[in-house]
């Protein structure tokens, strides 16, 4: 069962990493928005198990939260904790319904995946999203993340 991979990668021996994402929206009418970010965070890697984590900025909007990956070969769960929680499940041809609280609320959240891709291993490597939004059963729009983990040298992000 792919929650079983929190439990999984809860374990795991986190080295320090620099986390390069950048997440695509496209919204019901076609618009785009485009957010890019760069961060220290911690990377783990364990029998085809991955876990990353780092926390959130304002430039995500969504300052004072920890954002989690557990990454499996069945595939992805996302976690926010802090200002914002969330638990989202990425599976590709899955649908998964999720309630969010936000600082502007609580809402239910539907997560259809077309595709995960992943290339990590104990040095890092790439992982990319596509999936669809629905809020509330109103389709909101097409999203792709695609995140770069690379180890940190000596603790520092350069």
């Amino acid at each position: 069962m792919i929650e079983n991979i929190i439990t999984q990668t809860k374990t795991m021996n986190m080295t320090d990493a620099i986390i390069s994402i950048t997440g695509v929206q496209h919204d019901a009418s076609g618009q785009r928005d485009e957010v890019n970010l760069i961060t220290a965070g911690q990377y783990g890697f364990e029998n085809g198990h991955s876990c990353l984590t780092y926390e959130e900025s304002s430039l995500t909007g969504l300052d004072g939260t920890q954002t989690t990956f557990s990454i499996s070969p069945m595939g992805v769960i996302l976690r926010r904790e802090g200002s914002a929680t969330a638990e989202m499940i990425f599976q590709p041809g899955k649908k998964h319904y999720v309630l969010c609280d936000t600082p502007m609320g609580c809402a239910a959240f539907g997560v259809d995946t077309h595709r995960v891709r992943t290339s990590l291993d104990e040095h890092g490597g790439d992982m990319e999203i596509d999936y669809d939004v629905e809020l509330n059963n109103t389709p909101m729009g097409r999203n792709f993340f695609k995140i770069n983990v690379k180890e940190s040298r000596h603790g520092r992000p350069y």
